[in-house]
Order: C-alpha cells, then sequence, then structure tokens
C-alpha cells in the first residue's frame, strides 16, 4: 500500500436518489468500504454535508489544495439534483472537474443529459485522483473501466 493510501483516508458521503436502481448504479460496488457512507434521500430527511465538496460544474476546478476537504456525491438523475440538494442544510463548497470523456452509455428518452455528464463512479474516481492520490480499486466492478481510463490518459498515468 502506497504511503498516500495511508496519509488520506477517504472521507466521501454519498447522497443517493433510492428511485434509482441499485443494479444499475455504478457506486453500489463501494458500500461497505472504509470511509465511503451511504445516506439514502427521503423527503423529509435533511443532511449536514459537513464541510465537505459537492462536485458542480459551477464551482472553481477541483485541486490537491481542496484534499483536506471531504468530498459530497449527489447520485440521481440530473433532473433530481437540485430536489435532494434542497435537503442539504447547509451548503457545500462547490467545485468542478477539469474536462474528462465519459465511457458510460447514457440515454433518457425523456430528458437530455448534460453533454460533459459522467457517471457517478467516473466523477467520484477523478475527485479522489485529485483530491487524495490515485485509488484504482474504486473502479473495480465498472464495466466501463478501462474505455474510461483510455479516453482520460492523465488518470491513467497512475491508475495502474
Amino acid at each position: 500500500m502506497s504511503a498516500s493510501h495511508l496519509e488520506a483516508p477517504l472521507d466521501i458521503l454519498i447522497f443517493r436518489d433510492p428511485r434509482e436502481m441499485l443494479a444499475k448504479c455504478s457506486l453500489t460496488p463501494l458500500r461497505g468500504r472504509s470511509g465511503i457512507r451511504f445516506v439514502d434521500y427521503h423527503p423529509e430527511r435533511t443532511l449536514d454535508p459537513g464541510e465537505r465538496i459537492l462536485l458542480h460544474v459551477e464551482g472553481d476546478e477541483l485541486t490537491s489544495a481542496d484534499a483536506h476537504h471531504g468530498l459530497l456525491l449527489i447520485d440521481c438523475a440530473w433532473r433530481r439534483v437540485p430536489t435532494l440538494q434542497r435537503r442539504l442544510t447547509r451548503a457545500p463548497l462547490l467545485r468542478r472537474l477539469p474536462p474528462l470523456v465519459t465511457a458510460y452509455p447514457r440515454k433518457s428518452k425523456t430528458f437530455a443529459d448534460p453533454g460533459a455528464g459522467l457517471a457517478s463512479i467516473e466523477a467520484l474516481y477523478a475527485a479522489v485522483h485529485l483530491l487524495w492520490g490515485s485509488r484504482p480499486e474504486l473502479l473495480d466492478g465498472y464495466r466501463g473501466r478501462e474505455a474510461f481510463l483510455a479516453a482520460n490518459p492523465w488518470l491513467l498515468a497512475r491508475a495502474r
């Protein structure tokens, strides 16, 4: 195990919409891992995100300087993000990822997906890579792993 793994434990909170099918969720293989906590959304539940970073297109670019903060992921359909975000008791820090190419086969018959959208596992992996270093085990179980890393070679350099 590398020194970066010992120096920087994961601090990830995933606020998940239970309407999403677990079988299709790219984050499901991460359940039970140390440093990753899942909380299911409920309309009457609020969630204190603490001093965490939420990946958001309107934020400043995420860098290793943000490594002292935890990470918050909202895992739901794009159209439901505002609904879940309203249940947060305080505003998280907003940061955006650098441009990345998804390997996730997205297609909605009802709503348009954002052009730069990523699978949740892809966004999580890239954010962790920038904050705390390479954690290739996060992509274990992700069918798009090889295609995602090949399409984003700056992540591939230290992912093996």
